[in-house]
């Protein structure tokens, strides 16, 4: 893959990127574009061999040939929001919409207007085929294409702020030592204790993993300026808000694995995911 140098996004956090494109600076006018499709999945997963039980929620955003979509927090939204948003002008969605819905709808619209696979074609990513097999297999293979945009010396603390059980794994074999932050687990797999303290760990960590699921719940900017002002790593891991994300390449994310829907744990065939690094990354 070739590292390539994106052009910063123009906006220091996110509000300021939803107002840059409100404003018809990535492309056309939300005012002119519609939401054709909004709509809701709720799934749980458990791994075999594990005993935590994932349990996602997502609501998704169709416009034009995309998809945008954003994982939220059992309870924040209802599903009348489908029926209510379905058709919505984009710019309404963008400005008055619940955070998760404004995230999906800001997904959608820059996944359109340069979707994942023009990036690549362009050499500005690099794409990865996920095999087909059982969620295990699946989950090993995508947490390891993760794993692999880290460059570090053997034993660096990695902060992993979204803690899935394979990627602690694979982070390991990749020699770091990960320091797991999550808002609902307490422990890791393999008994690690896990801590809801985020700031601790951007604190003491030489590298940062993040999740998509810190657009949705607003921590996002507090770990992009982090690790900015630290001089360190950020690698985000991004089905939630992949395209949101990569507008921040450059500007304090260092590397990016960008998953468009349909995400892989949707389907036992063979899908993809991006990966994305700027030029001195991680």
């Amino acid at each position: 893959m070739n590292r390539t140098s994106p052009a910063p996004s123009t906006a220091p956090t996110v509000d300021a990127l939803v107002e840059a494109v409100l404003a018809g600076e990535h492309g056309p006018l939300p005012s002119d574009l519609v939401a054709t499709s909004v709509f809701w999945i709720h799934h749980g997963t458990r791994l075999a061999g594990g005993d935590t039980t994932y349990l996602n929620q997502y609501v998704l955003v169709r416009l034009g040939g995309s998809f945008g979509g954003c994982a939220f927090e059992a309870g924040e939204i209802d599903p009348v929001i489908c029926r209510d948003s379905s058709g919505a002008p984009l710019d309404v969605l963008l400005r008055e919409a619940p955070r998760p819905l404004r995230i999906a709808a800001l997904d959608a619209y820059l996944s359109e207007t340069r979707p994942h696979r023009v990036a690549a074609e362009a050499g500005d990513a690099e794409p990865v085929t996920l095999p087909a097999g059982t969620p295990e297999v699946r989950a090993k293979a995508r947490d390891a294409a993760i794993a692999g945009l880290l460059d570090i010396e053997e034993g660096a603390k990695v902060g992993l702020i979204g803690v899935v059980n394979p990627l602690i794994a694979a982070i390991r074999e990749r020699g770091g030592r990960p320091l797991p932050c999550d808002l609902n687990l307490k422990a890791t797999q393999w008994g690690d204790p896990v801590t809801d303290d985020m700031h601790e760990v951007l604190d003491r960590a030489e590298a940062v993993v993040a999740t998509g699921m810190t657009l949705s719940n607003g921590s996002f900017d507090t770990i992009l300026e982090r690790c900015r002002s630290r001089g360190i790593p950020l690698i985000v891991y991004a089905q939630t808000g992949s395209a949101v994300a990569r507008a921040f390449l450059g500007s304090g994310v260092t590397a990016l694995s960008a998953e468009p829907f349909p995400f892989s744990q949707f389907s036992a065939e063979e899908t993809g995911l991006y990966r994305y690094r700027t030029v001195g990354g991680a």
